[in-house]
């Protein structure tokens, strides 16, 4: 089997790996900076419901469900770092979208919730 039937066929598997990788890696990029973007004054964004939050978070996060992010932003300045997070990363990738999208310059996606406890 040659390369590219070989790549036809596991296709889907090899996008879904480097997918998973790629969301690993930042978050331990996003990790390792995190005292200094803390120290820079850096809002932690909790992106899950009110109802997860309340079932445990991270001190010092703020909530605010994705669903609420648009019509809540001036809560968040353009000015200061945005570390943001959920339960898997995802709904914080589509918060840090959104946020880049409105003109915020300094946006992270740490991933899971539990990675600023420690």
């Amino acid at each position: 089997m040659d390369f590219l039937n070989l790549f036809e066929k596991y296709w889907p598997f090899m996008a879904l790996v480097l997918w998973f990788s790629y969301k690993w890696w930042n978050s331990k990029r996003v990790l390792a900076m995190l005292p200094e973007l803390k120290k820079s004054g850096a809002i932690l964004v909790d992106v899950r419901s009110a109802g997860e939050f309340a079932s445990g978070n991270a001190p010092g996060t703020i909530n605010i469900p994705l669903q609420e992010l648009g019509s809540r932003l001036g809560e968040i300045p353009k000015s200061t770092p945005v570390v943001l997070c959920c339960a898997s990363g995802t709904r914080s990738g589509m918060a840090k979208l959104m946020l880049k999208t409105k003109g915020y310059q300094n946006v992270y996606n740490i991933g899971t919730w539990s990675k600023f406890l420690g």
